[in-house]
């Protein structure tokens, strides 16, 4: 049994849960429900931001405690005002230690906010509707390709975005015109080892009408810019903030350094 197969089944004992505890009629009446969603994808294609989702992350099951005592309002506001085209906020709780109120507390931010979490019923889709995210995540790891179709049309209705998550060639056919924005992990889910070589190699059969976000193991600008020349349009980078003492002044100098080397380049 992989780590993600561990996640998978304490989500689903988890949404069951909450399912039972805050009906879908009372999530529809939560305030933040009725606020018109931010565009990720119009985000990704400003030339004044970076194109960086920057993502504020506690901890994870790889790296056990990463960060601990950063403030998530202080963060995300560095984020947001630094050039950073969307937040990614962790909500799952048992394995990275974020939660809901992550999201409530960022929302009022002016650019985009991703639900990033297992993604594994329509329910979770209007609870992070109610909450204020903009965007959630679908990782096709966990997802049949009807499961997908299914949940996108669930988020649009909803005025949401959909990231669907790949991490190989045979998730590809998840991928379907409707998707809004495909994300490659560099990260291996199975053992969690990360190579970059992962996005170079399935940017070239991702459709070029969907933008591409790489995703893990983008710790420095010069990978930005090569990953750009390959033709990803989105990054979206946690960890290499995070494991900073302070990953407001981390991310502000990093799109410094990022602005120069292109400059340069």
């Amino acid at each position: 049994m992989t780590i993600l197969d561990t996640i998978v089944a304490q989500k689903k004992r988890e949404v069951e849960q909450q399912k039972s505890n805050v009906s879908v009629a009372a999530l529809e009446q939560k305030p933040l429900f009725s606020l018109a969603c931010k565009s990720l994808k119009q985000s990704l294609l400003d030339t004044t931001k970076t194109g960086i989702i920057a993502e504020f992350k506690r901890q994870s099951p790889s790296k056990g405690v990463i960060n601990g005592t950063a403030d998530l309002v202080e963060v995300t506001n560095a984020y947001a005002a630094f050039g950073a085209s969307g937040i990614s906020v962790l909500t799952d709780e048992s394995f990275f230690g974020g939660n809901l109120s992550d999201l409530e507390a960022v929302q009022q931010q002016a650019i985009p906010v991703l639900r990033k979490d297992f993604m594994i019923d329509p329910y979770q889709i209007v609870e992070a509707k109610a909450y204020g995210a903009s965007v959630i995540l679908l990782i096709a790891a966990c997802l049949s390709k009807e499961a997908v179709k299914q949940m996108t049309q669930v988020a649009h209705h909803l005025g949401m975005e959909v990231l669907l998550e790949i991490h190989n060639e045979a998730e590809l056919d998840h991928v379907y015109p409707d998707i809004d924005l495909v994300g490659v992990n560099n990260r291996n889910l199975k053992n969690f080892e990360v190579d970059i070589a992962v996005s170079l190699d399935l940017i070239q059969q991702i459709p070029k009408s969907i933008p591409a976000i790489a995703e893990s193991g983008i710790d420095n600008p010069d990978t930005i810019v090569t990953l750009q020349k390959a033709g990803f349009a989105g990054f979206l980078i946690g960890e290499r903030f995070m494991k900073e003492t302070d990953p407001s002044i981390a991310f502000a100098n990093f799109v410094n350094t990022l602005k120069q080397t292109q400059n340069a380049g």
